[in-house]
């Protein structure tokens, strides 16, 4: 049995979502011993001792606008294809226990300012940390896709965006309320979307005056991977890219929301900046997202690449990537909450840029070549690990 002291709390921003109802039907499968931690990255044999928290000591909770509870919302995946069957039944007393732990999202409204609703979020974080004696609570966003942000002069300091939010002014999107919300909480933090997050320069001074580390952003699970993957190789074999063009289906909550042009646009955004840092050069062709409800929580990315060798001889390369979103996403987000929490508990603050390998467009380095993404990961892993 654990020390309660050295359990470590997730809130997830979209608790009820299907990545964060998967991530949590997937510890508690591999608590009782009905799977492995397949997926996990840090689970895997030879990953260096990270001293991580154990899974078994994590405890789940969260915010959501949705009230369907996670017992149900666990069946609807099932009937998907998302979570095998029977698996609800066999973990709906840790499905049960996590929904009691979910609030409504706290939003601006007529009798809610931007401030005042960062000032619940902090204030359910703070009563569920205290409720289980957490030793640490990581911050999650795992909502849906926001529009890309306008800059404003709030944004430019801290006390510029003090001083807006005080006098009452909306200067922030949702994601980066849950973002100030795990700053004033003492919480590490992040951002497995492509929203903007913490990545307002007030934001990013706040949490390193407050000493806190966080990551992001937008969880790189499938299309991406291969694009971060392949495109070293070409650069390597100096083979130069010419085009490459991607035409990418999906259903669910983020096709549904993707299908707004301005919630696409930060998306493609991430998508592209991938292949322009890995190649060394801008690239023709886009990243095409279609919203196909049928889908559901699966996606399927076709890609077509042309390519130039030796005597500018023209070739190209297709491939076509599907797989189930939540299933992707959901050990990656358990992999950068552990890793996250422990950086804290090693006294690391700022941007982790050693985190790189698991998002399109990571903060805290220009690095998007995979493998080089990997390798340094593994190096912090070990560091984490080491005694002092």
């Amino acid at each position: 049995m654990s020390d309660q002291r050295s359990r470590t709390g997730i809130w997830l921003a979209g608790a009820r979502g299907s990545v964060a109802t998967t991530v949590i039907a997937g510890t508690a499968a591999i608590r009782a011993g009905l799977t492995g931690p397949t997926g996990c990255v840090t689970e895997q044999p030879g990953f260096p001792d990270a001293g991580l928290p154990a899974l078994s000591d994590l405890v789940f909770g969260g915010h959501d606008v949705a009230c369907t509870p996670l017992p149900k919302r666990a069946e609807q995946l099932v009937a998907a294809g998302v979570l095998p069957h029977g698996l609800p039944a066999l973990v709906h007393d840790d499905l049960a226990a996590a929904d009691a732990e979910i609030r409504p999202a706290p939003l601006p409204d007529a009798d809610m300012s931007r401030l005042d609703a960062v000032e619940a979020t902090r204030a359910d974080i703070d009563a569920f940390r205290e409720r289980h004696g957490l030793a640490r609570v990581v911050v999650v966003n795992v909502s849906s896709t926001e529009p890309v942000l306008t800059p404003r002069p709030a944004h430019t300091s801290a006390g510029a965006l003090r001083a807006a939010l005080a006098a009452g002014e909306d200067v922030l999107q949702p994601s980066s309320q849950y973002a100030l919300a795990a700053i004033t909480a003492g919480c590490a933090h992040v951002d497995f979307t492509p929203s903007t997050g913490m990545r307002i320069p007030a934001l990013r001074e706040l949490a390193e005056e407050a000493g806190l580390p966080y990551a992001g952003n937008d969880g790189k699970t499938g299309e991406t991977l291969l694009k971060a993957t392949l495109g070293p190789v070409f650069a390597a074999r100096g083979l130069r890219v010419r085009s490459w063009s991607g035409t990418n289906l999906l259903g669910g909550g983020d096709g549904e929301t993707l299908a707004d042009p301005a919630a696409m646009a930060s998306k493609a955004a991430s998508k592209q900046r991938v292949l322009d840092e890995t190649l060394g050069h801008p690239v023709e062709g886009e990243v095409h997202i279609d919203y196909v409800p049928s889908l559901g929580d699966w996606k399927t990315a076709w890609d077509h690449v042309t390519f130039e060798g030796f005597l500018g001889v023209r070739m190209n390369l297709q491939f076509t990537w599907a797989g189930c979103d939540s299933a992707l996403a959901a050990p990656l987000v358990l992999d950068l909450a552990r890793l996250t929490a422990r950086a804290q508990e090693r006294g690391i603050s700022g941007p982790l840029g050693e985190l790189a390998f698991f998002f399109k467009d990571p903060v805290g380095t220009d690095e998007h070549a995979v493998m080089t993404q990997y390798e340094t990961l593994r190096t912090f892993a070990a560091g984490l690990g080491d005694r002092r």
